[in-house]
């Protein structure tokens, strides 16, 4: 939902963006190299703690020194942290150590991203003690976006009552004095669309919009939900409704009903917006090119994909890794494998580093088209840059290595992230383990389901299932005794989460 947080943007501290500058235009220096190793180190100290059996706190009082816990360290671990989908209550143990065993002042990033891993993993509990612990100890941190993390978690793991409820919670125990307005209105709303659930958000809009006045922002919030829903006739009823109620539509307006017809494949709709926009005065913007070499891929219209990347300097823009990966899904889309690589090699040449939308692109257009050789030869370019991919690159990668009987690819892929800290996301270890299973690789199959334990993270009842089966079936009581201690342990600290384990006894 990348574009409902282009709808809310919170800036970042002044310090903050300082030292992120600051690192990235000396990563290269002995001093910033050696503060990568360190977080990486602490990272992997995190995620490979035996929890919840030991605290965490002794272990980081040992392990990191007061002097080198900067701002950008805590947000780096958090970030690595978030991105391995890692306990959230260690992450909220290493947020509480930057701010009780040091002078360090939290910054804005570092406790929104810690409440993010909580509300992820649904600690809806720890989140609201720490939002309001914040708001006596450190108020300037409650911001906009906070509201929205919170909210958004709400909205999705619970009922239409308890979203609202929590907004409210919001307004009497969380951002007490603050008078609530459209940009509070907002971020509810946003919580609703994010979640695709537009009955719930005209609902609210409805019964609210008299007490907060609503603004172009909140239209373009709706806008951008009923353009995530994939109903594009609801999409343009709306927006008629909003220039009847007297909005003006802006550049983002505009973005989201190209984007909408695009997906949809009606190509030759998104250019006609895009020239209507033209006509208005309304600058395009790079977003809006971006999705347009987007929609003439899905068009299969390659030129004309060049044609409006090759136009984006004359518009007096630059472009970026979104406008690249937008030209390299076109050119994928029309089998050009070749020109999708020789792409690839000039934002190297021009310094813009490959992201997870251009990996997974590319991992996509190699299984169609190269098959088995292209994929692994991408897959240790990857490995070699030391690049994390997402977890739904993970997910695809690990099915694909899989089916194609490549279960050492898996492996290698599974300890790659391992040994870079991160806890590999459920799905993968279901796909991993019933490969491993399936060709009677038990051992292996039980370090995986051990390696997620022993991060705080469980395993799913299915996969739980299948351990306990063939474990019985090989005589391997032991090994499903140490299992069920494992699973028990986290389920006094772990909140139930549909699917997961719930009782392990044999």
């Amino acid at each position: 939902m990348k574009g409902f947080g282009r709808l809310i943007q919170i800036p970042k501290t002044n310090l903050s963006q300082f030292l992120s500058v600051a690192y990235k235009s000396s990563s290269s220096s002995p001093i910033a190299s050696e503060l990568k190793t360190d977080i990486d180190r602490i990272c992997r100290i995190i995620n490979d703690h035996p929890f919840p059996d030991v605290p965490l706190v002794p272990t980081l009082l040992q392990q990191i020194s007061s002097v080198s816990l900067s701002t950008y360290f805590v947000e780096s671990v958090l970030g690595r942290l978030f991105a391995a989908h890692s306990n959230g209550l260690k992450a909220l143990e290493f947020f509480k150590y930057s701010i009780h065993h040091c002078q360090l002042t939290p910054s804005v990033d570092a406790f929104e991203k810690t409440l993010h891993i909580l509300t992820r993993m649904r600690y809806f509990d720890k989140a609201w003690e720490l939002m309001i612990e914040m708001r006596h100890r450190h108020p300037s941190l409650l911001t906009l976006k906070s509201m929205s993390i919170m909210l958004a978690k709400v909205a999705k793991f619970q009922s239409y009552e308890d979203t609202l409820k929590a907004f409210k919670r919001m307004e009497t125990d969380v951002f007490v004095g603050r008078n609530f307005g459209t940009d509070e209105f907002n971020v509810l709303i946003r919580a609703f669309c994010s979640q695709r659930e537009m009955k719930e958000a005209r609902l609210v809009f409805q019964k609210m919009h008299s007490r907060f006045s609503p603004n172009t922002k909140t239209m373009n919030i709706l806008l951008l939900g009923f353009k995530e829903s994939g109903n594009i006739t609801a999409m343009e009823l709306f927006y008629h409704d909003m220039v009847r109620r007297g909005f003006k539509p802006n550049s983002m307006t505009y973005n989201i009903r190209i984007d909408a017809y695009c997906k949809k494949g009606c190509f030759g709709d998104g250019l006609r917006l895009f020239e209507e926009m033209e006509r208005v005065c309304c600058s395009p913007t790079l977003e809006t090119i971006t999705t347009l070499i987007h929609g003439a891929g899905i068009a299969r219209n390659t030129p004309k994909a060049r044609q409006l990347f090759d136009e984006i300097p004359k518009r007096n823009l630059q472009p970026d890794i979104g406008a690249y990966n937008a030209l390299i899904s076109s050119l994928i889309r029309s089998r050009d494998i070749k020109s999708a690589i020789d792409l690839m090699d000039e934002m190297e040449t021009k310094q813009i580093k490959h992201d997870s939308v251009t990996y997974h692109t590319m991992f996509l257009g190699m299984m169609k088209l190269s098959g088995i050789q292209g994929v692994c030869e991408l897959y240790h370019k990857m490995i070699e840059r030391n690049f994390i991919p997402q977890t739904r690159t993970v997910v695809m990668l690990m099915k694909y290595f899989c089916e194609n009987q490549h279960l050492d690819l898996g492996l290698n892929l599974w300890d790659y992230l391992v040994h870079k800290g991160y806890c590999p996301h459920s799905h993968v270890l279901d796909i991993l383990v019933t490969g491993l299973c399936s060709r009677g690789r038990l051992p292996e199959a039980f370090q995986c389901c051990k390696n997620i334990l022993e991060r705080g993270r469980n395993m799913s009842e299915s996969v739980y299932l299948m351990m306990q089966r063939y474990l019985k079936q090989y005589d391997e009581v032991d090994k499903l005794m140490e299992l069920n201690r494992m699973i028990k342990n986290l389920q006094f600290v772990l909140p139930p989460s549909r699917g997961q384990v719930i009782d392990s006894s044999c």
